[in-house]
């Protein structure tokens, strides 16, 4: 079984068109999606995580 793809924040970044503090803001919120922080210190968000969370912004857009 093929292990959940994780990306970059960066990735994440640009695939939802949005700046490195404007998604901290969100974050420091609760807003944004799930981050996992690595041993070495750079973050990755999984794409189940960032994908329920664009489902979840679709269900309040509505």
């Amino acid at each position: 079984m093929a292990r959940p793809k994780k990306l970059k924040l960066a990735e994440v970044l640009e695939e939802i068109d949005m700046s490195r503090a404007a998604f901290y803001r969100m974050r420091a919120r609760g807003q944004a999606p799930r981050i996992h922080k690595l041993p070495n210190g750079e973050l990755r968000v999984s794409r189940a995580d960032l994908d329920a969370w664009w489902e979840r912004c679709e269900e309040h857009a509505a």
